[in-house]
Parts: structure tokens; C-alpha cells; sequence
């Protein structure tokens, strides 16, 4: 191999283009695993924003050989699920369920790759728990990726398949048991998981992970048509391109967070054109950093002192207790202001 290549190599890998070196963020909270496995099991974190007392807010979470796990913003584990292969998670806030007004939690379920299914949740906060209220049989196809679209009045799921397969399944949750019908379904044709919908705009992102990262309009009667927004580089998009999180500002400006699981790294591209903003990395600190991230969510609400600018969730593949041995994995929490003042983003 060149020499010329491994040192282009080697600067990607820690710097960013035109050789400014990587900035580096240090997690302020680590959650506590919710298994002594040190196998590959946590996965992907969604954020529910508690309105009346933010620093009550919950972090929920996937282990994907097990279920969903629940902790507070200490890190604490406050209660797990057994369910299954639960691989991804995502909530809306203030959706109608039964004639009630609630949040409702989504995830993706390959105990079986042959018949993947979908759990549907009302969030009890008070206990905290997940109340089941609903599970929607899927066709064919191993479930990874999963996220939600309020379209209008409507709520729908997104899926995605190891394959690359990607479903919009509209979701009836006027009575429970919730139901769900498959509205329309596209190949990306490779591996493919992270996902994340602009409600604003009904944008639907989607990582194909050594590919691309692809805009997909949500609108039932129009064709599922991707549009490339990012190219897995090498520069600014790594692979695996994993988990993907949605920084909304203004009416129809923002920031997609994409998880570089390859490159231990995050990269930030605008929305809605997919210019290249920057990269960042979670390290230093009294905390170790994160390693092979799968899924990412952030928040810009107020959840109280500790968290200025709101909060950034990832998962690390390779945590590391305080002597720097193995543990089982878990999450990071990072104030996301920190975030967005090393990459000089204005959220305004």
C-alpha cells in the first residue's frame, strides 16, 4: 500500500479536512450497564424529556439480546424489560392512544429474523415503565432500524432491515390493541440501520451503512425515491455509518448527527442541503470515552443545569471501567452544548 495512502488514512482518522485535529468531548454521566455480559448487547437510546421537571427526565434504551432498559439522567437504572432482541427504540410525546393523550415508545424486535415484529408502548413516567399496548407482526426480513413520523394526525414506524429493506407502517392506535399496515417498502439493497425522521419537513434519513446516508420524502403516494445527502468518504462520513439524530432549528433548518461505529467518531452534516459541518469524538474527562458506537439521540430542550444546550446520548461498544478494564456496554450522556460550541454551531 502507498505510503501516500496510509498517511491520508491516518489523517482522516484524526483530524478533521484541512488537518485541524478532531475536537473532543468528554461524557459527563455513564449509565449502568443493564447486564454483566461484556458481549456486544446495548444498542440504541432514545430521550424523554420530562416537561415539568426536566432533570426527571429518562433515557430508554435497547439491549438487543434482552429488552428495554430505563435510567435517569444520574445514569441510574431504574427498570428493564425482558422482551426479547430489541435492536432500536424511538418515542413521540403527546400522541392520541385510546382517546388519551401520551407518549409512545416504538421498538424493533429480531428474536426471530424471519418474522420481526414491532412493540408498541405507552411510557408510565411515574413508575417508570413501559406499558405494552400493542405488537405489530412484520413481513420477512432481521429488524434493526426503527423510528417514528408524526405525519399530521398520523403516526407512523419506519423499519429497517439488515438487508436494506425499508418500511413506513401506518400506525392505529385509536384502540387498543394497537395495529399497524405496511404503506410502502424500498431496497436500499445493503446492510442498513440508523434512522431518523424530520416531522417538519416529512424527511425521512436513513444510514446504509457502508454506503451513504439517504433522504427519503414520507409522503405515502409518492415513490420511496432516495436522494444521497452523504457519502461514506472515509473523510466525513466513515464506516459503519450507524446511528443518526435530527438538531431541528427554525422552521426548516438543522443538524443530522450521524455515528461513524468504525472511526469512533461523529460527524454533523446540515439539513435540509447535507453540507459538511464537522466531526467530533467523546473522550477525556473522568469518564472513558465511547468506542464503536451503534445508536445516538439528542435533545436541545432544557433538562436542567448539568445538561446546557440539552442532551447527547451514545452508546459504546467498548466501555471500559475506572482501571481501563472491559465492562458490559453502556451509554454516555454529553451536555449538548459542549457539543455544539466545539463545532462552533449557533442552534438558533
Amino acid at each position: 500500500m502507498p505510503l501516500s495512502f496510509l498517511l491520508a488514512a491516518l489523517l482522516s482518522a484524526t483530524h478533521q479536512p484541512g488537518g485541524r485535529p478532531l475536537p473532543e468531548i468528554p461524557a459527563r454521566v455513564e449509565t449502568a450497564p443493564v447486564t454483566d455480559s461484556r458481549g456486544d448487547r446495548a444498542d440504541d437510546p432514545a430521550i424523554w424529556r420530562n416537561p415539568a421537571d426536566p432533570a426527571a427526565s429518562l433515557v430508554i434504551s435497547t439491549d438487543k439480546k434482552a429488552g428495554l432498559a430505563i435510567h435517569d439522567l444520574s445514569g441510574r437504572l431504574l427498570a428493564f424489560q425482558r422482551l426479547g432482541d430489541i435492536n432500536n427504540v424511538d418515542l413521540r410525546d403527546d400522541v392520541p392512544i385510546a382517546g388519551a393523550r401520551a407518549t409512545l415508545v416504538a421498538a424493533s424486535d429480531r428474536s426471530d429474523k424471519d418474522d420481526p415484529l414491532l412493540h408498541l408502548f405507552r411510557l408510565d413516567p411515574a413508575a417508570p415503565a413501559l406499558v405494552p399496548i400493542g405488537t405489530v407482526a412484520l413481513p420477512d426480513g432481521q429488524a434493526y432500524g426503527l423510528c417514528l413520523h408524526r405525519r399530521g394526525d398520523a403516526i407512523d414506524a419506519f423499519m429497517v432491515y439488515k438487508e436494506g429493506i425499508v418500511e413506513q407502517v401506518a400506525l392505529d392506535l385509536a384502540t387498543l390493541p394497537a395495529r399497524g399496515r405496511v404503506l410502502r417498502r424500498f431496497d436500499l439493497e445493503s446492510r442498513s440501520e440508523g434512522c431518523v425522521v424530520d416531522d417538519r419537513s416529512g424527511q425521512l434519513y436513513v444510514a446504509e451503512d457502508k454506503v451513504a446516508i439517504w433522504r427519503i420524502n414520507t409522503a405515502p403516494d409518492r415513490p420511496m425515491a432516495p436522494i444521497k445527502i452523504a457519502d461514506v468518504d472515509g473523510v466525513h462520513l466513515h464506516k459503519d455509518a450507524e446511528g443518526l439524530a435530527l438538531l431541528p432549528v427554525g422552521a426548516t433548518r438543522g443538524f443530522l448527527f450521524a455515528s461513524n461505529q468504525g472511526d469512533d467518531s461523529y460527524s454533523v452534516f446540515h439539513v435540509p442541503d447535507g453540507a459538511f459541518v464537522g466531526s467530533f469524538r467523546i473522550r477525556g474527562g473522568a469518564i472513558d470515552g465511547t468506542e464503536e458506537t451503534d445508536g445516538i439521540a439528542l435533545h436541545a430542550g432544557d433538562f436542567g443545569p448539568r445538561w446546557p444546550g440539552g442532551l447527547f446520548v451514545a452508546h459504546d461498544g467498548k466501555n471500559r471501567d475506572e482501571k481501563g478494564r472491559k465492562a458490559p456496554q453502556n451509554f454516555k450522556l454529553v451536555p449538548l452544548g459542549a457539543i455544539l460550541a466545539a463545532l462552533r454551531i449557533d442552534p438558533r
